[in-house]
């Protein structure tokens, strides 16, 4: 009997050493929001965030808070709003879903929410309510989050939401409350569209006339104003792995720009943020300002945000005082919440009135750009292509003859590739001429090192030994390797630099060059199983094999003609 007793009480201890708040009813940690789990909170970064739905308030004003999951749900949780460096709550909230509850936390009723079961979460969605009086300052919403008995965190915080006394009350913010999703919000709750475009706002979008509700690969910017209003409703979304930009300037280069830019956080959520640039650099983040109705998503690598601001246009040299601007759409990478250099740009083609509604056009590449493009696809699909067909293939053909004491087919070799590698530095110096510095993203790195390679590839050339040396191969094979590496880059440069180019939804540039890859590729095969027949031996007198040779050579240029053409019109056109 005194053994059971013992068990017993044994379970009774063990059952109170290890309680746990799955109902939620965790008031004892108001001050330090920490879980009273007997375990210390982990130290890495959360894989849960807290987003608000704007970024500054005035009294009164409603706020939507989030709390979201990466990638694994969270069990429990509690959320409070307070000042910036502060430690006691503000404000209350408001709940109507089964999965939150209020607390009253330092004698102020419903100034903080937690779960009410330990159930699975992914994400929880309520509503804050700011004191319509006192001294208010800038805010930042703090959360703890459990993901099981040992593993929780403490003090994940949102970016702080500045008290501005001017800030613009949400709309229908009374229809929200708080309730419980496992989702985040996608695309289509924004109202991103082109319904209105020409005679309600303005809209800019690349390729001309996408529809972002219709069309994945629609990079789109609009821009409404209502009359005697300063308010200003900005659209924007686009593809992007980091994030896209808006921009509005007194001319069509980059530099003295004011820019909204919506984009990956360190936490990969989307952000508005608002910036100026100056230069070629990274540009200046500026606060918010006064900003309001912010809402943002990520699908399927769409980024889109919307948002009204009162903020006046500014921009260097203007000082706000002019009415018209280019206007700029900007994409690119992101790391940890930092923007990198774009790697897309489209930029009007005129100065743009944003309270005149219209649909706005691109700006046309630069005649020096479309000289460029065109010489390298001259340099790098044709002469090229011809040269090193005719030092690998056709070294037989005119076998015998000599001029200046060398074979033909070195001649023929020589000369090709001395106008490819012309043709390089004139399309290179081209390029920096116009753009005046590095533009970023793949094209211009993969363009500099086809420049190098195509630069050292005639000199290592002039230095080699005899054909009998016995050294001899060394050079054979990487002169070939060289110019095998400085095929596939310039390819590739190819590929990134008509995607500037090509401004259908089809991308049919990118197509025909894709065609136009397949074909030299099928022509190099079709050489190479004809080279590898006659080295087994085959009976085949050299007059057959040399009009084999010929007529195989023949049909490359003839369709490396018509996809160059092809594509050479659509340079010029775009």
């Amino acid at each position: 009997m005194e053994r059971y007793i013992c068990i017993i009480v044994l379970l009774v201890c063990c059952l109170r050493a290890v309680r746990c708040y799955s109902s939620g009813k965790v008031t004892g940690a108001c001050d330090n929001m920490t879980p009273q789990h007997k375990k210390g909170a982990q130290q890495s970064p959360a894989p849960f965030s807290v987003t608000t739905d704007r970024f500054s308030f005035k009294e009164g004003d409603e706020i939507i808070v989030k709390l979201l999951a990466a990638s694994t749900p969270f069990t429990g949780f509690m959320l409070q709003a307070r000042e910036v460096g502060g430690s006691s709550p503000l404000g209350s909230f408001t709940v109507t879903s089964g999965e939150a509850q209020l607390l009253t936390c330092n004698g102020l009723p419903n100034s903080a929410v937690s779960h009410t079961s330990d159930s699975p979460k992914s994400s929880i969605q309520g509503i804050w309510r700011a004191p319509i009086s006192g001294n208010l300052n800038s805010i930042q919403f703090s959360a703890s989050f459990v993901k099981d008995y040992s593993t929780f965190w403490v003090g994940v915080r949102s970016s702080p939401v500045t008290y501005n006394i001017a800030a613009a009350p949400l709309t229908n913010s009374k229809s929200i409350s708080i309730t419980s999703t496992s989702s985040f919000a996608s695309s289509s709750e924004l109202s991103n569209t082109s319904t209105g475009c020409g005679s309600t706002k303005v809209c800019f979008s690349q390729p001309l006339n996408c529809d972002p509700g219709v069309s994945p690969d629609c990079y789109f910017l609009s821009a409404m104003t209502s009359p005697g209003d300063t308010a200003v409703q900005l659209e924007m979304t686009g593809p992007s792995d980091g994030y896209i930009a808006i921009g509005f300037s007194d001319d069509q280069r980059m530099g003295n720009d004011d820019i909204y830019i919506c984009g990956r956080d360190s936490g990969g959520l989307i952000r508005l943020q608002h910036a100026f640039s100056t230069g070629r650099k990274i540009p200046d983040i500026l606060p918010l300002g006064n900003v309001s109705d912010v809402t943002s998503s990520v699908n399927n690598s769409i980024i889109s945000c919307s948002f009204t601001t009162r903020n006046p246009i500014s921009t260097q040299r203007s000082g706000g005082s002019s009415s018209l601007y280019y206007l700029m759409i900007v994409h690119g990478p992101s790391n940890n919440g930092t923007i990198g250099f774009h790697t897309g740009t489209f930029i009007s083609d005129t100065k743009v009135d944003i309270s005149s509604p219209q649909v706005v056009t691109s700006e046309k590449e630069p005649p020096i750009i479309k000289a460029h493009g065109s010489l390298m696809l001259i340099a790098w699909m044709t002469t090229g292509s011809l040269g090193m067909i005719i030092a690998r293939y056709l070294k037989g053909v005119a076998k015998g003859k000599h001029y200046f004491g060398k074979d033909v087919w070195f001649l023929a070799h020589v000369s090709l590739m001395t106008l490819t590698v012309a043709a390089t530095i004139i399309a290179f110096i081209l390029a920096f001429s116009e753009v005046g510095g590095w533009s970023g993203g793949a094209h211009p790195v993969l363009g500099c090192i086809v420049m190098i390679l195509a630069f050292f590839q005639p000199i290592a050339a002039m230095f080699r030994c005899g054909p009998h040396h016995h050294w001899r191969f060394l050079f054979n094979w990487s002169h070939a390797l060289n110019a095998v590496a400085i095929k596939v880059l310039a390819v590739a440069a190819i590929f990134t630099g008509l995607s500037y180019f090509s401004t259908s939804e089809d991308s049919w540039l990118l197509k025909v060059m894709g065609g136009f890859v397949g074909w030299e590729a099928t022509l190099y095969i079709l050489l190479e199983l004809h080279m590898r027949w006659k080295l087994n031996d085959h009976a085949e007198s050299a007059s057959e094999s040399t009009r084999m040779e010929l007529l195989l050579l023949v049909l490359f240029f003839l369709g490396n003609i018509a996809f160059l053409v092809a594509l050479l019109v659509g340079i010029g056109s775009s």
